[in-house]
C-alpha cells in the first residue's frame, strides 16, 4: 500500500478523535498505509464509503472505541476479574443444557467486555487463531504495542516491560530483521 498524505492521515485522525502515535503516524506517511508486516500483515488504513477504516482479514474491531481512554492496568484487571468471578460452574445447574446456555452467554459477555477493555487501541495485525497485536492510541500507555494471547489461555499484555515498553517502530523493525534473516537462510531440499 502506498503512503498516505498528511491531509489523509489528519482526516482519519479527526474522524476517529485520535492523534496517532508518532512512530505509526510516520509509518503511514513515509512507508505505507498497511500491508506487509508481522503475522498476516498490517491492517490497512483506507478511505471507504463509511469514511476512514482500518481493514484486513479477520481484524474486526470497534472503530468507535478508538478515541476512548485505554484502561489502566488496575481498571483492566478489575473488570476482567469481575467477569471471571461470574463464570458459571456446572455444579450450579440441574442439567447440562442450562449450564451450556449460561456458559455461552458468559463467553459472549466476555467478548463484548474485551471490546471495552481494548478501547483506545488499534488492532494492527494478527497471527491467526485469534492471536493479535494492538497499538495503544490513548492514555498513559499510548504508543505501546500489546499482544492478545487469550486464545491460548494467555493474557492481553504489553510487549516489553514497564521500564522499556515496545513501540510500533521497534516491533515492526524486529519483524523486518527476522524476515531478512529468514530470506538469507538457504532452502533445504526435501530428502
Amino acid at each position: 500500500m502506498d503512503p498516505l498524505s498528511e491531509a489523509e492521515v489528519s482526516e482519519a485522525e479527526a474522524q476517529w478523535g485520535v492523534s496517532l502515535p508518532a512512530e505509526y503516524r510516520g509509518f503511514l506517511l513515509e512507508v505505507g498505509a498497511g500491508g506487509a508486516g508481522p503475522g498476516y500483515g498490517l491492517s490497512i488504513l483506507r478511505r471507504t464509503a463509511a469514511g476512514w477504516l482500518w481493514s484486513n482479514v479477520d481484524l474486526a474491531m470497534r472503530h468507535d472505541y478508538l478515541g476512548l481512554p485505554f484502561l489502566t492496568g488496575d481498571e483492566r484487571w478489575r473488570v476482567l476479574g469481575e467477569h471471571d468471578d461470574r463464570q458459571p460452574l456446572p455444579s450450579a445447574f440441574d442439567d447440562e443444557e442450562a449450564y451450556f446456555a449460561a456458559y455461552s452467554a458468559w463467553m459472549t459477555a466476555g467478548d463484548e467486555l474485551f471490546d471495552w477493555v481494548t478501547r483506545g487501541a488499534l488492532k494492527l495485525s494478527h497471527e491467526g487463531c485469534g492471536y493479535c497485536y494492538w497499538l495503544v492510541l490513548t492514555g498513559p500507555e499510548r504508543g505501546g504495542m500489546w499482544r492478545d494471547d487469550r486464545p491460548g489461555d494467555g493474557e492481553f499484555s504489553p510487549l516489553g516491560t514497564p521500564q522499556t515498553p515496545v513501540g510500533f517502530a521497534r516491533w515492526y523493525l524486529q519483524w523486518v530483521e527476522g524476515a531478512e534473516a529468514a530470506a538469507r537462510r538457504p532452502l533445504r531440499r526435501p530428502r
